[in-house]
């Protein structure tokens, strides 16, 4: 099939996988966002969305495509390194219209990735795993709220996932544009607006996610009991 065997299936595959993971970033984003409201009702999402059916078969997905995009990354970035061959490994001048984001794609997924497996170990796994296997924890699994309170109070912590939202927003950055090119969108002015909305767009989805972080870092959060701001 076409979509697996070639160099512009595999893009394709790349693309479509790429923009419902962003999707998705959206909806995790607007749900921190109701952290810095309320700790009860971001509390009531998470026991909404804890080991029920509906939400490991969206788990369950929502992974599935994130290794199809992580595994397409490694296949054609090994198949550009075979095209080029040893030109790869001669000097050159970096081209002027090309972004770094563009050339270091790879090295922002590893970094990307990297973040991907620390929050699953700081959230997924005090979450929903924990609940589904009856896992003792420090924070009960459906007291989202604490465990962000916990985890971003550690400076450490912080500023990995800052570090990772960062690398996120260099990758998206270029992968948004890039996704809706090889999707088909062509002309110059369509592809400069799509470039300008993705840009803008996956500049809110970033602070969106840097706003938490830093208001539970610095201890601006709202309370468990009264949902007010320090």
């Amino acid at each position: 099939m076409w979509l697996f065997n070639s160099s512009v299936g595999r893009k394709v595959v790349m693309s479509v996988t790429g923009i419902a993971l962003i999707l998705f970033l959206t909806f995790h984003c607007a749900m921190n966002i109701v952290a810095l409201i309320s700790g009860e009702a971001y509390n009531m999402i998470c026991e909404l969305l804890g080991a029920n059916w509906y939400a490991v078969v969206a788990t369950l997905g929502l992974a599935a495509l994130a290794v199809v995009h992580i595994v397409y990354a490694f296949i054609l970035t090994a198949q550009n390194r075979r095209a080029r061959g040893s030109e790869r490994y001669a000097v050159t001048d970096k081209p002027a219209k090309v972004e770094w984001a563009s050339q270091n794609m790879l090295v922002l997924g590893i970094i990307v990735c990297l973040g991907l497996l620390l929050h699953l170990f700081n959230f997924w796994y005090n979450m929903m795993f924990a609940e589904l296997f009856h896992i003792a924890t420090a924070i009960p699994p459906t007291d989202g709220f604490e465990l962000i309170k916990v985890t971003f109070a550690n400076p450490v912590y912080a500023v990995l996932y800052v570090v990772w939202i960062v690398a996120l927003w260099f990758h998206l950055t270029h992968g948004f544009w890039s996704a809706m090119q090889t999707l088909g969108v062509s002309g110059k002015v369509w592809f400069c607006r799509w470039r300008v909305i993705g840009n803008i767009y996956v500049t809110l989805l970033a602070l969106g996610f840097l706003v938490v972080i830093v208001a539970f870092a610095i201890g601006c959060a709202p309370s468990l009991c009264t949902g007010s701001c320090c």
